[in-house]
């Protein structure tokens, strides 16, 4: 498909040269999108089957995940160059032996790959799934399972407009690709952030036919401000990086949301050679595309109400995984940037 390419950021391990990433998700997205829609119309592959589906696949893609994280480990221990290893055979396992696994003349990346295509793509699916499953038995789709699929969309269409800003994330530049990755990706997100959305079909649309009007639509609007000050927090940081990089490409997909690039930007030059944004969503907070992310999270929970916990294990979890990641993360600047992080934390202090 096409797409644009992009650098990424520059590697310690590969003296400091720049890997070159292709971005041609919204093309892909939206091929597939028209595919599976023209597939379901004329009854050659109904969507309502990944819902019936759905623990034959998820047994795959465990099985996947599994098996991956094995081939990879090793193959880069006999033939590759392990990276940042620790001599705990299960840590290493864990976190990845490899930082940059690529095919193809090194025009897929692996890693960017499976954290963008696969689970953000699976996990939509699972929800136009039960829609579609929903709307065959009962002739409609209820509030809430509109709003899990407006949720899921937005996500993946935001991975997919936005993919020339993934190669600056934490994830691309220093995570290593192991089985926590790998088996997250391939088994983990979309196979357990679509609980609400199973919770919502197999209930019955009935459950939920007592909800406010008034509330359900005050959540569809609180979903959509937290997507807006997601994305363009996303957008403002690592275009920022890019723009600092020099490999900046501007893109017209949709949706192209205001206040997404900045300009002229304020910034602290620490004495390592980074440079820390301390200007637009990032002067009123250091982690504020987190929490809007877990607003979104919560909201999944809140559309089905509280009769069970089920649907709450994502923001439940998110939480944890975004604990213990800003604590890394502090970590890690500390050592790198000393005094320079101390004066950020002052600048920033939210």
């Amino acid at each position: 498909m096409p797409g644009v390419e992009m650098k990424g950021m520059a590697l310690p391990s590969e003296g400091g040269k720049k890997l070159t990433y292709l971005c041609n998700g919204v093309w892909s997205f939206y091929v597939t999108v028209i595919t599976s829609a023209i597939l379901h119309y004329y009854n050659i592959f109904r969507l309502s089957d990944i819902v019936d589906n759905f623990g034959p696949i998820m047994t795959v893609a465990i099985m996947t995940g599994f098996a991956i994280t094995i081939i990879t480990y090793f193959h880069t221990i006999w033939f590759g160059k392990p990276h940042r290893m620790s001599n705990s055979f299960m840590y290493d396992m864990f976190m990845g032996a490899v930082l940059n696994p690529r095919l193809f003349n090194d025009r897929l990346d692996l890693k960017m790959w499976s954290e963008i295509r696969v689970p953000w793509i699976v996990l939509f699916y699972v929800s136009v799934s039960a829609a579609c499953k929903q709307y065959d038995q009962y002739g409609y789709v209820s509030i809430p399972l509109l709003f899990m699929c407006l949720a899921h969309f937005l996500y993946v269409n935001a991975c997919m407009k936005g993919e020339e800003c993934i190669p600056t994330t934490w994830d691309i530049f220093y995570e290593k690709w192991g089985f926590m990755l790998i088996f997250w990706n391939m088994a983990g997100v979309p196979f357990t952030y679509c609980l609400s959305t199973l919770y919502i079909l197999y209930e019955g649309p009935e459950k939920f036919s007592n909800q406010p009007f008034y509330c359900q639509v005050a959540m569809f609007v609180i979903l959509l401000a937290a997507y807006y000050v997601w994305d363009t927090a996303n957008s403002q940081k690592n275009r920022f990086r890019m723009m600092r990089n020099g490999t900046y490409v501007k893109r017209y997909t949709f949706p192209q949301l205001p206040w997404g690039t900045l300009h002229n930007p304020r910034y602290l030059t620490t004495k390592h050679g980074n440079e820390l944004l301390v200007d637009g969503w990032y002067r009123y907070a250091r982690k504020i595309h987190y929490t809007a992310d877990l607003v979104m999270a919560l909201l999944w929970g809140l559309i089905t109400g509280f009769d069970s916990l089920l649907p709450y294990f994502y923001v439940s979890f998110f939480i944890f995984v975004l604990t213990h990641r800003v604590s890394r993360d502090m970590e890690r600047c500390g050592k790198k940037y000393g005094a320079d992080w101390d004066k950020y934390c002052e600048t920033v202090r939210a």
